[in-house]
């Protein structure tokens, strides 16, 4: 057996070698053999048909077999030689030059890079402050009010935030179109569900009025054949409901979980369930900075293997997400070229972290796990069935591990790196962008 390796790229390597067709046949040999003790065929008692028979109904399989199994050991030896780490699975490809005596081929794959990691000392991370005070959370008590909002008949006109019960139906010519025809349809006054023509004929309205309007329909609208078009609504308003909001009293606070109603323990509450999300949410902030001066400060070539396998899982469990919102994927192509760009930057993070976390010697401890674990289940009802439950589920608890370990690595960075530390608005934080 030979072996000589060659360098394609940054990491693709490709080994030549070779197996001895003796050792091959030998191997087949041994495995027709081992076959001919157990395999069945009519006419004989297990174990006892004519080798010769086996040979010739299992011959080409075991060839096969033997041929796959060294070709892997070639690989896997001098793999281990030469203290290669590889990354994914190698491609073998047969080579012309096969003699009668052996079989040549070559193993195509890619190798893990060499990370040496950077001095952090010189990178910038922004840390971003904020602090939680009355005003917020008054705030978000407002905004869990508005969450509950009723509505109750007005003899009124109605005003933005009025809830309007109208019947429309739509023409384009004269003749009605699809989806342009509703009754009993509830729209909120003001709310920017409708297209801009049609939300703004509605305020002022009052119950059995009718008005007839034009709406423009945008040049790139969803439905190709109304794009660009003006139809004529005739909109009957039925009834006008005014929201309601309901006051911050013992009913309320009971909504909130809080079975005695009272409305201190209800703020109480409140207080520090806004705290949690402010320091979570700060907490990512300044993780995501962190990650960001990593990969700047390390810039590698990743193995496309790694990434490859990294889009696909992110494409599977994008689709089982939508899956599980009940949007109906299951013949939906999703394509884990959509991911690429992330699972890039998810492997060589991950390849940098692991560099790191060993060089630094930042792996969680048990008490660094067990606070995560810990600060997850303080959401909860019961916080000590939950923490009992991660330690049940070895899986679930190797995720807080990571978590932890990550932790761990933005408390390095941090103390090594330039912070600056710079305030950032409630609104600014609290948005699905942040």
């Amino acid at each position: 057996m030979t072996q000589e390796q060659t360098q394609t790229s940054a990491l693709e390597r490709r080994l030549d070698m070779s197996v001895a067709l003796a050792d091959i046949d030998r191997d087949v040999e041994q495995r027709l053999k081992r076959m001919s003790k157990t395999v069945k065929m009519a006419g004989f008692r297990p174990g006892k048909v004519p080798f010769k028979m086996v040979a010739q109904q299992y011959g080409h399989q075991a060839r096969n077999e033997a041929i796959g199994a060294a070709v892997e050991k070639a690989f896997g030896d001098k793999v281990r030689e030469q203290k290669l780490k590889v990354a994914g699975y190698p491609r073998f490809e047969p080579k012309a030059a096969s003699s009668e005596s052996q079989i040549e081929f070559s193993a195509v794959f890619e190798v893990f890079p060499e990370i040496t990691l950077a001095d952090m000392s010189g990178a910038e991370v922004e840390k971003v402050d904020f602090t939680v005070t009355d005003a917020e959370v008054d705030k978000t008590i407002d905004a869990l009010r508005k969450q509950r909002t009723t509505f109750e008949k007005a003899d009124r006109a109605a005003a933005a935030g009025d809830r309007l019960i109208i019947d429309f139906v739509g023409r384009v010519d004269g003749v009605e179109f699809e989806g342009g025809k509703a009754d009993d349809f509830s729209v909120t006054v003001g709310g920017g569900t409708m297209l801009p023509d049609f939300d703004n004929a509605l305020p002022g309205m009052t119950a059995g009025q009718t008005k007839t309007i034009d709406v423009k329909f945008p040049d790139d609208y969803h439905a190709a054949a109304m794009a660009g078009k003006t139809a004529q609504f005739d909109i009957t308003a039925k009834e006008v409901q005014a929201a309601k909001l309901p006051e911050v009293d013992a009913e309320f606070a009971k909504t909130m979980g809080i079975v005695d109603g009272d409305v201190a323990k209800m703020r109480e509450e409140v207080t520090a369930n806004l705290k949690r999300e402010v320091e979570k949410r700060l907490q990512g902030k300044v993780k995501s900075q962190v990650m960001d001066a990593l990969l700047a400060a390390n810039p590698i070539e990743v193995p496309k293997a790694l990434v490859d396998s990294e889009a696909k899982y992110m494409a599977e469990a994008a689709l089982r997400d939508m899956e599980s919102r009940g949007m109906g994927m299951k013949n939906f192509n999703m394509d884990p070229m959509w991911f690429a760009d992330q699972a890039s930057r998810r492997v060589k993070l991950g390849l940098i972290l692991a560099e790191l976390v060993n060089a630094k010697g930042l792996k969680a401890k048990p008490e660094d796990v067990k606070a995560v674990v810990e600060d997850f289940a303080a959401t909860f009802e019961e916080p000590q069935e939950v923490v009992r439950w991660y330690y049940s589920q070895p899986q679930r608890l190797q995720e807080a591990e990571s978590l932890a370990t990550e932790n761990n690595v933005v408390a390095w960075v941090l103390s090594v790196a330039k912070v600056k530390e710079t305030a950032i608005g409630f609104d600014d934080l609290m948005s699905n962008g942040a």
